[in-house]
């Protein structure tokens, strides 16, 4: 019997079961690049450099769900190497510039995963990637070594004796059965040449997820090959001599009458503005052909930012996945800014950043500004203060205002709500300097004028501000926009006060209570409501809603139950809502217990469940912390050990769910630190359950978090007593500019609750801006 895990810790209550294995001492471990890679993790092992431009990482596959990276750890043959991917994201794009050293016939196609040996794809062995370095031999003998810089790639072929080729394939790119090149070509626009000096340029224009995005590159080789051929659409050779070629699908091969004489060394610089700035970057990062000084440069950068957080304790297992938690945190957003500043804008035109700035690409904002935007305000704080400038500039910049889902200069407005106003106000309310009225006309613009343009993710706006909710008969997915939107608008208000807009803050503050209006409060539960103000009837929990059409759902990869929580920032007003402290906490139990069915209908994206709590996606990952705020912190301890233990594995299927560019693996490792941001914006951490016995975070400018759990052990969840410097602190939770001023956590953990810890009103959580 296969039992999935989706559904491996369903239908149970909260308790806590001990874990068997030892708890060695040891400090932090290396990080495993492939956990992620198999299951539905949707992570790539290849080379990169922390938020760097440039991904260059093996491709296995195309077209299924779980390779949207290109890349998944079941399959058994490569096809060559691209310079671009998408780290744990549930749709694939990008794949750019395939890089294809082989021997023997030249093949133009890869060929299916089902048949290696039917175009160019290979059987390979001896895989071994860590930070910024990935190695293979494939079948054809080449031993293939990859590193990067901030923009450029850099590959090491090293041939058997005898000739051998290199093809490059500007045709390769994720492929989805929603696509529809009938309609609209996935790359209408592409052009290959080669320069007297051996240059390769090219770039091609794509409309595969980011609809019209342009991806230009450079590439030099260590030594000249014998020949070139280019292939044009359809594969056409061309003639002999022929020194460029334009078209759609496009193709180069390198011929090497002795490929095996010496290593062939590639280095690709790519750009998002043109063929230039591909060039510019590459004769800045590759000033000489030393692939092992460029590789110990990566490693020197990746051991500063993975040195971040330490930890020791727990088990090897733990510290791996610690580690490689920590890794897959910092790799997007990603660096979209040429070495001269220019950066393909959100308004079609080319711009560049102020000196010393950078833009940015690969936000996923609904995703990462519930906990992987909190975490780099603790270990990268000069990152963020870069990222914050970027947000600004991109939000004026943007048609739609503030970000949802940038992918290299093309908003894909993916998701729901404006997130992109949440890492912002946060920010702020952290004291990070920006100047955030700059941002505040296009914020303003998105929460008040309803004539502005929509894309999906911003649809019903105007029903919403005037009906207080969004109607499940006119929007799909309208209970979880209401809550959604409700958030941002908090966020919004939350800017709009520090900027001295008080009346427009004032607004916001109000509307951002609309979440009540599709919760309710006589059956404890968020519901579809429609325009007229009744409620869909007969109501059920487990369902997506009440499906007018079969595409159509009233939550957003969610069902009622976790719909029901979406609340971030007004929770004791929800609370009150549901009927106090009692009943909030009978809801919460009810959550976790109840049994583990989904509707036939029902999207991947559900996964991981505790009875119909989803810890595979985002909407509901506060919701363990949430006990914290009716006094029963006791029970979130329990809730998130267990969840650190048995949702995150040192295996290639070892996280739960998608990473989404690192939410997933950021929601480790803070709640293996002992704490979680609820609400980002109150710039406040409510405690969890170390897992660790100790660790030590850099939180900047020199200074230095240590987080120790005293009687830690797998049987040992519960928090007994906390201080801080040395002083007994009874909050269940610890504000950001305590923390960021580094000092001594100290947890004394203990294998049965300490039901006063955190019980007092005066010791639970602020919500709302308020204490509680």
């Amino acid at each position: 019997m296969t039992i999935s895990r989706r559904f491996l810790l369903g239908s149970s209550a909260i308790a806590f079961a001990p874990a068997l294995s030892a708890r060695p001492s040891s400090t932090t471990a290396e990080p495993d690049l492939f956990i992620g890679t198999g299951g539905h993790g949707h992570t790539y092992p290849g080379a990169t450099l922390p938020f760097g431009m440039v991904q260059l990482s093996p491709d296995t596959d195309l077209e299924r769900w779980d390779a949207c990276s290109g890349y998944h750890r079941t399959d058994t043959s490569i096809m060559g190497f691209s310079h671009t991917h998408l780290s744990g994201t549930g749709i694939g794009d990008m794949l750019d510039v395939l890089v294809v050293p082989t021997r023997g016939p030249v093949q133009l196609l890869p060929g299916p995963l089902t048949d290696p040996d039917a175009g160019y794809r290979q059987r390979f062995t001896a895989e071994h990637a860590r930070p910024g370095y990935y190695r293979v031999t494939l079948e054809s003998g080449v031993r293939s070594e990859l590193t990067a810089t901030d923009r450029t790639g850099w590959h090491r072929h090293s041939f058997p004796a005898g000739p051998g080729h290199i093809l490059v394939d500007l045709s390769h790119m994720i492929l989805d059965r929603w696509d529809k090149p009938d309609q609209q070509p996935l790359i209408d626009d592409a052009r290959l040449a080669i320069d007297a000096d051996g240059t390769i340029t090219g770039g091609r224009r794509v409309f595969r997820w980011a609809k019209g995005r342009r991806i230009f590159f450079a590439m030099q080789v260590s030594r000249r090959p014998d020949r070139v051929t280019f292939y044009g659409d359809g594969d056409a050779q061309q003639p002999a001599g022929t020194t460029a070629v334009a078209g759609r699908r496009l193709k180069a091969v390198l011929h090497y009458d002795d490929a095996g004489s010496a290593p062939i060394l590639i280095r690709c610089g790519i750009s998002g503005v043109d063929v230039a700035g591909a060039r510019a970057n590459l004769a800045a990062e590759a000033r000489d052909w030393d692939f092992d000084r460029t590789r110990r440069a990566a490693t020197s950068r990746w051991d500063a930012a993975l040195g971040a957080v330490r930890v020791a304790g727990g088990t090897a297992d733990q510290r791996t996945v610690m580690a490689t938690a920590v890794y897959h945190a910092q790799l997007a957003p990603t660096l979209f800014s040429d070495v001269d500043g220019r950066y393909p804008a959100m308004d079609g035109t080319m711009r560049r950043v102020p000196a010393g700035g950078a833009a940015y690409s690969t936000y996923s904002l609904w995703d990462t500004y519930r906990a992987l935007h909190p975490l780099l305000t603790l270990i990268a704080p000069d990152r963020v203060r870069s990222l914050v400038d970027d947000m600004i500039r991109q939000t004026g910049e943007s048609p739609y205002g503030p970000l949802v889902w940038p992918l290299q200069g093309k908003e894909t407005g993916t998701m729901i709500g404006w997130h992109g106003v949440v890492p912002l106000a946060e920010a702020q309310a952290k004291g990070i300097p920006a100047d955030y009225a700059a941002a505040w006309p296009a914020i303003r613009r998105r929460s008040f004028d309803f004539a502005a343009p929509d894309q999906d993710n911003s649809l019903g706006r105007d029903l919403y501000d005037r009906l207080g909710y969004v109607p499940a008969d006119k929007v799909f997915e309208s209970v979880s926009r209401t809550q959604e939107y409700a958030y941002d608008d908090w966020a919004s208000a939350r800017i709009a006060r520090a900027i001295g807009q008080d009346a427009d803050a004032g607004r916001l503050l109000k509307r951002s209570g609309n979440w009540r209006n599709v919760l309710d409060a006589s059956i404890g539960f968020a519901r579809p409501r429609f325009a007229d103000g009744s409620w869909w009837t007969p109501y059920d929990p487990i369902q997506l809603g009440h499906m007018p059409k079969p595409w159509w759902r009233d939550y957003t990869e969610a069902n009622g139950w976790q719909a029901t929580f979406l609340n971030q920032h007004d929770l004791y007003g929800q609370i009150a809502h549901f009927g106090g402290d009692a009943a909030f906490e009978a809801r919460l139990d009810a959550l976790f217990a109840a049994p583990s069915t989904l509707p036939a209908n029902a999207p991947p994206d559900i996964a991981g469940l505790v009875g119909q709590y989803a810890h595979g996606n985002e909407p509901d990952q506060h919701v363990p912390y949430l006990y914290a705020y009716v006094g029963a912190p006791w029970k979130t301890q329990a809730m998130v050990r267990r969840l650190c233990v048995d949702m995150y594995r040192n295996d290639p299927d070892g996280i739960i769910g998608n990473d989404d560019c690192g939410q997933m693996s950021a929601w480790f490792v803070l709640s293996a630190l002992g704490f979680y941001p609820v609400d980002p914006v109150e710039a406040a951490y409510v405690f969890g359950s170390p897992l660790f016995d100790r660790a030590e975070v850099t939180v900047g400018a020199g200074r230095r978090l240590v987080v120790e759990a005293a009687g830690n052990a797998p049987d040992r969840p519960y928090i007994a007593s906390v201080t801080w410097n040395g002083r007994p602190w009874t909050k269940s939770w610890i504000d950001h500019a305590t923390l960021v001023g580094g000092g001594r956590l100290r947890f004394v953990m203990s294998d049965v609750p300490n039901r006063d810890f955190g019980r007092a009103r005066a010791d639970r959580p602020p919500s709302f801006g308020k204490p509680a």
